[in-house]
């Protein structure tokens, strides 16, 4: 029976990538690397592995990772549990690709694995802190090429992800900057709407390993003005991602270069926000404001 071609999910890919860049790093052909393998290894067969379409074992990984001349056991033990999980799929899997996307997809394995997220969001309250109701009227007006029957599970998928904010399991930091403009959003149909949603901020404030602030409307020009952004910290020794955000897709920037430039960014932004207590008190003022 001929061998059935691997699916590339989210582990295999980041597997191969790590592969691919110490083979790189190494100066090593996959052809070189094939024939120090041993047998039933050839070029083509490393070419699928490193591109997400072929299997590869832990002992196989270890032997790879050591022709490459990599010998940080953090690496090699962190590429290993990979290499045992690759043909994992997660809860997400149970949906179809139109509410999982390939860049949500990255996401959820971004914001799942992460130690530390950073976001600015200046047009929308982030998914990760949306009520349910604010999530179908934001799907409702972003997603109108797609069909109003698969809106429900748009909004399930992101009602299912906050759970990484309280994972029980390493709580990851998780820092949010907020424009005040977004407190002031209304919903005619839904009077309430708004009030129950700046209530949700207020309540993930109080979690243990969030902070929340507010950019004030009279905040001076600063970084955020090019757009929503997010960043990720992993443990060792995966690389942090800056991720951005447009209408058609998601961007994602690896590397300490790349991320680097959006964490100063980020830095300069919280400058400009509201501390944390005074943030409260403006999505309290705000709240206020939605009861008249």
């Amino acid at each position: 029976m001929p061998n059935m071609r691997a699916v590339p999910t989210v582990r295999r890919r980041r597997l191969g990538k790590a592969l691919r860049q110490y083979r790189t790093d190494a100066q090593l052909s996959g052809e070189q690397v094939a024939e120090l393998m041993g047998e039933r290894w050839d070029g083509p067969k490393i070419s699928r592995i490193e591109h997400a379409t072929a299997k590869i074992s832990a002992p196989e990984v270890a032997k790879f990772l050591d022709l490459c001349g990599v010998t940080d056991p953090e690496v090699i033990t962190a590429l290993e549990e990979l290499a045992r999980n690759a043909g994992k799929t997660g809860w997400w899997s149970n949906y179809g690709t139109t509410a999982v996307p390939q860049h949500v997809e990255d996401l959820i394995a971004a914001e799942t694995e992460a130690k530390s997220v950073r976001c600015y969001h200046p047009n929308v309250i982030p998914g990760w802190l949306q009520t349910a109701a604010y999530a179908r009227e934001i799907t409702t007006a972003t997603a109108f090429r797609i069909p109003p029957e698969e809106h429900p599970a748009i909004v399930d998928v992101r009602m299912a992800r906050q759970a990484v904010l309280t994972q029980p399991s390493g709580l990851p930091k998780w820092r949010f900057v907020l424009h005040e403009s977004l407190m002031m959003q209304r919903f005619v149909s839904h009077p309430s709407l708004m009030r129950d949603q700046l209530q949700r901020l207020l309540d993930v404030a109080e979690l243990p390993n969030i902070e929340l602030q507010i950019m004030p409307l009279t905040a001076g020009p600063h970084p955020g003005a090019s757009g929503t952004f997010t960043i990720f910290r992993f443990p060792r020794p995966w690389p942090p991602i800056a991720m951005t955000e447009d209408r058609h897709d998601m961007r994602y920037f690896e590397g300490e270069e790349l991320a680097g430039e959006y964490e100063e960014a980020f830095e300069r932004i919280l400058a400009a926000a509201l501390p944390a207590d005074q943030s409260r008190e403006t999505i309290k003022k705000h709240m206020e404001g939605h009861n008249r």
